[in-house]
């Protein structure tokens, strides 16, 4: 890899965090093809203009009243926000993320929706700031396959559940090989894509840490179309990579348990 990933990601997010203001509605259409009228109600505009997420991770999270949740890869705050709802009062958000410009979006966002039961705090997925067995439930939207290292973020995500505590997260997966040319791609590994792992592999991650009843899910394939409408300068990919990407990666529900 001629490109150090992270560095890339969070300069490319940084970016994104910053010109939402100056955004089209492709946004705002994405987080509305990921989530129902329900979820996005009350939810402040400017979060969901960040939102680049892949699938709701909320409608298999199942989380409830009381609980303690981490939402990996937090981003403005969408996820966050809307699961506040959820676990009310009595309950706890953390949102972490590595990147200063989304933090400082979501903590605006956190403000105009007047929640208390939010905390956003900056640091890595492959290195979490909270102690053993703290939450209840994980989750994340889009943001695992942007790690080198998903055995170790995978890990520190199992690290930080309670026992009989759940992952319930949407992420990328790849449906078929693809070239080594589209894998080094800093562009795609940015947009979510160069980063995704065969579901069995996923899977064999998954187990391999310990976690029990593992099921993944693909939900929403990523056609021409889908990927065309991604927050990447597709300029910088030849047209036979993006014919290449046509149907080789959906994002899905994976969802899994500590025991």
């Amino acid at each position: 890899m001629d490109f150090d990933v992270k560095k890339e990601v969070q300069n490319f997010y940084g970016e994104i965090a910053k010109k939402k203001t100056c955004c089209s509605c492709q946004e705002i259409s994405r987080a509305q093809r990921n989530y129902d009228g329900d979820y996005l109600e009350n939810i402040p505009e400017d979060a969901i203009k960040a939102s680049l997420g892949c699938a709701n991770p909320l409608v298999f999270a199942e989380l409830k009243e009381g609980e303690t949740v981490l939402d990996l890869g937090s981003g403005g705050g969408i996820d966050v926000l809307m699961s506040s709802k959820f676990v009310g009062k009595t309950g706890k958000i953390y949102g972490l993320d590595m990147t200063d410009e989304m933090l400082e979006l979501a903590n605006k966002n956190k403000e105009k929706m007047g929640v208390e039961n939010v905390e956003f705090i900056k640091g890595f997925i492959e290195n979490i700031p909270l102690e053993d067995k703290t939450v209840d439930a994980i989750i994340s939207n889009c943001v695992i396959n942007l790690t080198e290292d998903k055995t170790k973020a995978l890990s520190e995500a199992y690290r930080v559940l309670k026992d009989g505590g759940r992952l319930a997260i949407a992420d990328v997966v790849s449906l078929r090989p693809v070239s080594q040319e589209i894998k080094k791609q800093a562009q795609l590994w940015a947009g979510c894509i160069s980063g995704a792992m065969p579901i069995e592999d996923y899977k064999l991650i998954l187990k391999n840490i310990g976690f029990k009843d593992i099921s993944i899910e693909p939900v929403h394939i990523y056609t021409k179309a889908i990927i065309d409408g991604l927050d990447f300068d597709k300029t910088l990919i030849s047209k036979e990579n993006l014919e290449e990407m046509d149907g080789a990666f959906a994002g899905a529900h994976i969802k899994a348990y500590k025991s």
